[in-house]
């Protein structure tokens, strides 16, 4: 049965949560609500129903009280045996069925299902964030955000509807009982909730920024976390344990002290309703008492009078317990939208066509881009790659190689000038078709946590098992994944490489990077040092399936061993920003420019970046 209600909803429905979101919670939040309205009404309608319920069968108890005193067991059960029965099928049957719908809607419906609806979108949502905007964060805390976000819109909205609804049904019954037993029991009520009012009022002012001091506190604390565990081999090699646990110790105090100032308000909160509520209590049961000892109430009044005080004393408790809880996840929803509710950095155009290169001729025309700063990047860049030439990059660090490696990727979009392949502005099509024509393999290779296979297939989805294998042959990796294992079972291609990869070695990894882009045999090849993590030895054998891979495609090679480049159709030479060199290796020589500097000056093969 259960399942009927977590199949309500589906919350992998169409939608998203916008190119620029709001930054206001209650329109970011109505983004994730559309599909459950329907829910969301009935549990309304099922949240008033208990809570009336609950008010009847108050008054009920003070009604069988006056029935016993006013008749005999004999009287009692001939005069209301039928009323006795009603009541216990009410009870009974009625009640209890109300009673699970509406905990299946709110529990299996809606807090499950609105937690992964927010937790789908909020990741698609990041995922189409560039690049650079990764490079600014905890890939921690971007992740707790993006997990933690959406389950607190679910248990908010659960307070929302439960509590709010519930308490609105429930205070208009016990007054309407209260009213109907003498209307001067509504005074002490009355009163009650004008002080009640003003506590809620001093606590929602206090709690919503210490509720968000404390979920940033918690996702600076995880982001820490994740950061030292992630980078655990530094940690290790220089020896820093001792400062990263004091670095922990700052981070966690700093944690705990805006968690104490959170819980100092729920502690004045407690303190304060519980004097409240003794107030209400006296009140109105003493009330009720003098009303009896004059006679103008009867027992049953008395009774129901007392159950009210004392079930608003424990529901004003609940009630401030939601509230609390309430705002501590609109603290959680408010800390995590920094995240998710950020504009996308890098859209594609509305009428983005897809890319189809036919001869892979990439042209760059008065490229520039200084990060919004007035020096660094490139500076007004220009040249073109035939198709099927092999163009060799070449400069010292800051020279603006990774910058324009970046640009022609749409990484970013640069801040002046343009870039075709094809002809085609690469601004009018869509990113996702642009790297789809391009197969590139970096200096540092990051694997993802799964099996050799499926970091391979990364290349090309669709690739059979034959394809996968001719691949990693060809990348020299074949030999070494035979012999791989895991912790699960998994065995060569089934085997788990561990986060990022750290199962492997950096040759290792470079040879299942190369092996992927040669599965996705893109049209346009990037090598950024391809070989830098390789021996010398198996550098050899990969430079040869690197050839291999060149054939009929468009490749920009970057390079710091000039040696992997010198066999390159023609080679760029890039300082400062600026193409201040270009031709083929022999010509470069001869002309005893830069490049000609940095090819004597190399140690190893390897530029000197002190050469001038």
């Amino acid at each position: 049965m259960l399942k009927y209600f977590e199949n309500l909803v589906d919350p992998y429905s169409d939608g998203q949560i916008g190119e620029k979101p709001s930054r206001q919670v209650w329109p970011f939040m109505m983004s994730f609500l559309s599909p459950f309205r329907r829910v969301i009404y009935l549990n309304i309608v099922t949240s008033f129903f208990v809570a009336a319920a609950e008010v009847g069968l108050i008054y009920y108890l003070g009604r069988l009280i006056d029935l016993l005193n006013a008749s005999s067991p004999q009287q009692f059960w001939q005069a209301n045996g039928t009323e006795i029965m009603v009541v216990l099928v009410f009870v009974l049957v009625i009640r209890p069925v109300v009673q699970i719908v509406n905990t299946a809607l709110i529990k299996n419906a809606i807090q499950p299902n609105m937690a992964a609806l927010g937790r789908w979108r909020s990741y698609k949502h990041v995922l189409d964030q560039p690049v650079g905007w990764f490079e600014n964060d905890f890939a921690g805390r971007i992740g707790n955000r993006v997990c933690q976000m959406p389950a607190a819109c679910g248990d908010l909205m659960f307070q929302v509807m439960d509590a709010m609804s519930f308490t609105v049904a429930y205070m208009i019954g016990a007054s309407i009982l209260l009213a109907a037993a003498d209307p001067r029991l509504l005074v002490p009520l009355s009163i009650w909730l004008v002080l009640y009012s003003i506590l809620l009022r001093w606590s929602l002012k206090r709690i919503r920024p210490a509720s968000r001091a404390s979920s940033a506190a918690r996702s600076r604390t995880l982001g820490f976390v994740v950061d030292s565990f992630s980078n655990i081999q530094s940690v290790k090699l220089f020896s820093h344990s001792a400062r990263e646990s004091e670095y922990a110790y700052d981070i966690l105090e700093k944690h705990r002290q805006t968690y104490a100032a959170e819980t100092r308000i729920f502690t004045t909160i407690d303190a304060g309703l519980v004097v409240l509520n003794g107030v209400l209590i006296v009140s109105v049961v003493g009330w009720a008492l003098m009303m009896w000892t004059d006679g103008s109430a009867t027992v049953g009044v008395v009774a129901t009078a007392g159950a009210l005080a004392l079930r608003i004393n424990s529901m004003s408790g609940w009630i401030m317990g939601s509230l609390t809880a309430f705002f501590r996840n609109l603290g959680v929803i408010s800390e995590g939208m920094d995240s998710v509710a950020q504009p996308i950095g890098l859209l594609d155009k509305t009428d983005a066509g897809n890319l189809s290169l036919h001869s892979g001729v990439i042209r760059v025309e008065s490229l520039s881009h200084h990060y919004g700063r007035s020096a660094g990047g490139i500076d007004d860049v220009s040249f073109t790659i035939g198709a099927g030439e092999k163009v060799g990059l070449v400069g010292r660090s800051g020279s603006g190689k990774s910058t324009l490696v970046k640009a022609l990727l749409r990484l970013y979009d640069p801040e002046q000038g343009k870039i075709l392949f094809d002809g085609v502005d690469i601004k009018t099509i869509t990113q996702a078709s642009l790297r789809a024509q391009i197969g590139m393999v970096q200096q540092e290779n990051s694997l993802l946590h799964r099996t050799i296979k499926e970091n391979l297939l990364y290349g090309r989805p669709d690739a059979t098992d034959d394809e996968v294998i001719r691949a990693a042959v060809q990348a020299e990796a074949d030999e070494f994944i035979a012999d791989l294992s895991d912790s699960f079972g998994g065995r060569g291609y089934d085997a788990q490489v561990g986060e990022r990869g750290v199962k492997l070695s950096g040759g290792q990894r470079q040879r299942i990077a190369l092996a992927r882009v040669i599965l996705k045999d893109a049209p346009v090849l990037i090598l950024d040092e391809a070989t830098s993590a390789l021996d010398s030895e198996v550098e050899a054998q990969i430079q040869k399936t690197l050839y291999g891979m060149m054939q009929g495609k468009t490749v920009l090679a970057i390079a710091h061993r000039l040696s992997t480049i010198a066999q390159m159709d023609r080679i760029i030479v890039l300082d400062k920003g600026r193409i201040v060199e270009q031709g083929p290796h022999a010509v470069l020589i001869e002309q005893h420019g830069l490049y000609a500097s940095l090819w004597q000056h190399q140690s190893g093969g390897f530029i000197d970046a002190s050469a001038t």
